[in-house]
């Protein structure tokens, strides 16, 4: 894998002969309304990834949504985003046996780093924001250093979710102002590593979840 992520455009050509195969056995395959959902998602960022990282970052996380959401069958609704999540990435990790993954999060080291060394990322910062709250919020950066040498790829993307989720949600619950300009450079690296973090799900999925 590049370090450049893949197009839709892209992503749907080398998606496009598993798909067709899957489909003669069963049109209605969930991973190929999965896929054809976030790949629509995904075009969509990329139109205002360069203009609008705000409206970026929304339509990159929808179109993660749409891989890893799942439905709570017995309470009739869908299930906490953290549990679904978590098992969408074991599923990724257990099947990826190419090592996309595990190649992006190498690659992306160094953006890594700087988001889990973001404070205004950190939910225990917002709890009582303060300057000791602040240092201690990047306990997550020292201890990924760690993790990369022990290859805890789950520890690291569960750390790395967590601190995009954060802004996710401040965007879509109006915690946020649109084109607001004091979180900007977190917002920025958010889009971009959102942006790796996907391309490499959906080429796990493409060459391995069929």
């Amino acid at each position: 894998m590049g370090n450049e992520p893949l197009t839709a455009h892209q992503l749907r050509r080398r998606w496009r002969p598993q798909k067709l195969a899957l489909l003669e056995e069963n049109p209605d395959r969930p991973i190929c309304i999965r896929l054809h959902r976030a790949f629509s998602w995904l075009a969509r960022c990329e139109a205002d990834f360069d203009t609008d990282p705000d409206i970026a970052l929304i339509c990159l996380w929808v179109a993660f949504n749409g891989l890893y959401g799942q439905w709570d069958e017995q309470r009739r609704e869908p299930e906490p985003d953290r549990r679904s999540w978590g098992r969408f990435v074991d599923h990724l990790i257990a099947i990826d046996s190419t090592g996309h993954l595990s190649s992006m999060l190498i690659a992306q080291r160094e953006q890594i780093m700087l988001l889990l060394d973001d404070e205004y990322l950190s939910s225990y910062f917002w709890e009582q924001p303060s300057g000791m709250r602040a240092s201690k919020s990047k306990k997550a950066k020292y201890d990924a250093r760690t993790w990369y040498v022990e290859k805890k790829w789950r520890m690291i993307l569960d750390r790395l979710l967590e601190r995009i989720y954060l802004l996710r949600c401040q965007l879509i619950h109006g915690a946020a102002t649109h084109g607001g300009r004091l979180n900007r450079s977190s917002l920025g690296r958010c889009v971009k590593m959102m942006r790796h973090l996907l391309n490499a799900a959906f080429l796990v999925l493409i060459d391995h979840g069929a």
